[in-house]
C-alpha cells in the first residue's frame, strides 16, 4: 500500500477514493438513528441561516463527510507536492490524510471541524508560499480574513491566530505593517460582524462572542485510555517520523526546517485551543490532522525497511477498525 502511494500514478486517485469508504465500513455496518450538523456556531446563526441541521440522513451525513474528506485528501496532497516537503512527489499525503481523518469514529461524520480543514489546508498553503514572497502584508491579511471565517464556523479557529505571528518569526525579518496585517483582516471581517449586531440592537451579544478567551485552561482531564488506545501506533509512527526528520535536518532545505516547524507550531495550536469550547467533543481533534498527516507522510516517504514500514501501517489501519467495531 505504502510502495504503492510513493508514485504520482493516477490510479491511486481510485483506490483512495475505495480506501476512503473502506476506512468508514464501520460506522456504516452501524448506523445511528440520528445525526445532526450544525455547521455555524450560534453568534453567526443571527445573522446567517443555512438550515442544514436535519437536512442529511444519517447514511447521507457520512456520505458525504467521506467525500469531503477525500477532496481535502486531493487538495492536501497537492499542496505537500508543490511545496516539496517530502523526497520526491507521490500520494502519500493523501493517504495518510485520509487515514489519520478515520482515526475515531466522530471523525467519520459532518461537523464544523471537517469543513474548516478546508481553511487549514489553504493557511498551510498561504504559509508555505511566504518564504518565497518579498512581501508578505497581503498574505497575512488574507490569513487574517480566512481565521475569522473559520471562527465563524468554529470558535476555537481563532487561536490560530498565533500562527500569524509563529510564522513571521519563522520566516521574515521583523516589519511592523505584516505582524498587523493579519489581525487587520481579521478584524475587517468582524467589524462588519459587529456592525450587524449594533444595527439590531445586541452589541452586548456580540461582545459574548469572546468570552470563551478567558476560560481557565483545565487542570484535570476525564480520559478513558481504552479510547485512545488507537493512537499508540500513532504515536510509534511519530516518534520514529521526528527521528527520521532530526537526522535529514540540516541537510534538508531551509525552506523544508522551517516548513516542518511551522507546521508542529500548528499542530500545538490545534491541539490546545480545545479549551475554548464549553461543549468540547472529540471531532475538534481533526484540526490536527492536516499537520500530523504531514510528518506521518514524512516517515513512510523516507523509510527504508519496506517489510517494517508496510506491517506498521497495516497494524495502524486494522486498529482503527477494531476500535471503531468496538
Amino acid at each position: 500500500m505504502i510502495n504503492q502511494f510513493r508514485n504520482l500514478n493516477p490510479i491511486n486517485l481510485l483506490i483512495l477514493f475505495a480506501y476512503t469508504f473502506f476506512m468508514r465500513m464501520a460506522i456504516f455496518a452501524d448506523l445511528p438513528p440520528s445525526l445532526q450538523f450544525e455547521f455555524l456556531e450560534p453568534y453567526t446563526k443571527f445573522f446567517i441561516q443555512i438550515p442544514l441541521q436535519n437536512t442529511f440522513s444519517p447514511a447521507g451525513n457520512v456520505f458525504f463527510a467521506g467525500i469531503i474528506i477525500y477532496i481535502q485528501a486531493i487538495l492536501f496532497n497537492r499542496v505537500v507536492n508543490n511545496h516539496g516537503l517530502l523526497s520526491k512527489p507521490g500520494f502519500l499525503p493523501a493517504l495518510l490524510y485520509v487515514t489519520a481523518s478515520s482515526l475515531f469514529m466522530p471523525f467519520l461524520v459532518l461537523s464544523p471541524t471537517l469543513i474548516c480543514n478546508f481553511l487549514m489546508i489553504w493557511i498551510m498553503d498561504k504559509f508555505l508560499k511566504m518564504g518565497k514572497s518579498p512581501n508578505a502584508i497581503m498574505t497575512m491579511f488574507d490569513v487574517g480574513m480566512i481565521i475569522a471565517i473559520g471562527t465563524l464556523i468554529y470558535f476555537p479557529f481563532i487561536v490560530m491566530l498565533a500562527m500569524l505571528w509563529f510564522t513571521l518569526l519563522l520566516y521574515r525579518s521583523f516589519s511592523w505593517r505584516e505582524w498587523i496585517s493579519g489581525l487587520v483582516g481579521f478584524l475587517t471581517i468582524f467589524f462588519f460582524v459587529g456592525v450587524y449586531y449594533y444595527w439590531n440592537d445586541n452589541l452586548s451579544m456580540f461582545y459574548k462572542i469572546w468570552l470563551p478567551l478567558v476560560n481557565k485552561f483545565p487542570s484535570v482531564f476525564k480520559i478513558n485510555y481504552n479510547d485512545y488506545l488507537v493512537l499508540v501506533p500513532v504515536a510509534v509512527m511519530i516518534v520514529l517520523a521526528t527521528l527520521q526528520l532530526r537526522e535529514n535536518f540540516f541537510r534538508s532545505f531551509i525552506s523544508t526546517r522551517k516548513a516542518f516547524q511551522m507546521l508542529f507550531f500548528m499542530f500545538l495550536i490545534s491541539i490546545v485551543s480545545f479549551y475554548t469550547k464549553p461543549d468540547f467533543r472529540l471531532s475538534h481533534f481533526l484540526l490536527c490532522v492536516p499537520p500530523g498527516a504531514v510528518l506521518l507522510a514524512y516517515y513512510f516517504s523516507n523509510a527504508k525497511k519496506r517489510w517494517f514500514y508496510e506491517s506498521l501501517f497495516l497494524i495502524l489501519v486494522f486498529a482503527i477498525q477494531y476500535f471503531l467495531f468496538v
